[in-house]
């Protein structure tokens, strides 16, 4: 997948260094063919672009950026790991977290912001199952996290 530093380039987005793990954990896990990795935040430059609950004091396009921005962070861990894109064969599945306001509802709209930047991205091979899960809290009053499983030539 050496298309994915060009396709990047194209869109103008340069990858982070991947963030340190807030708690005790590692960035991402192989096992046989799959790379598990672990639930990024919306951080740029070390700090998250948003805070709060959706629907109270992020609204919903603010959310959808912060599952883009999540996204990005997950995609420059899958890098960090594998040393690259080469060995990247597709994205198997994508789980978002949405910190949500009590009534709002719309967080499969707030997930798009991440499946659309891996379609984006990588094409077909962004194509996933996913799920999106509302929740009272989450890390650092972040509004999203994503959560990462992605199938790798080994």
């Amino acid at each position: 997948m050496t298309e994915v530093n060009n396709r990047l380039d194209e869109l103008g987005i340069k990858l982070p260094v991947p963030p340190d793990p807030l708690g005790a954990y590692v960035p991402a896990v192989v096992s046989g063919h799959l790379l598990y990795i672990s639930g990024q935040l919306p951080l740029k430059d070390g700090n998250l672009a948003y805070k709060g609950k959706v629907g109270d004091n992020v609204t919903e396009e603010e959310a959808y950026e912060a599952a883009r921005i999540a996204s990005i962070n997950a995609l420059a861990v899958i890098s960090k790991e594998l040393g690259g894109f080469d060995s990247l064969k597709r994205i198997v599945k994508l789980t978002g977290y949405i910190a949500s306001a009590s009534g709002f509802n719309a967080q499969a709209a707030v997930v798009n912001g991440a499946s659309d930047f891996f379609f984006e991205v990588l094409g077909e091979a962004g194509k996933h199952a996913r799920v999106a899960v509302g929740v009272s809290e989450l890390p650092a009053d972040s509004p999203v996290e994503i959560e990462i499983i992605a199938e790798i030539e080994s």
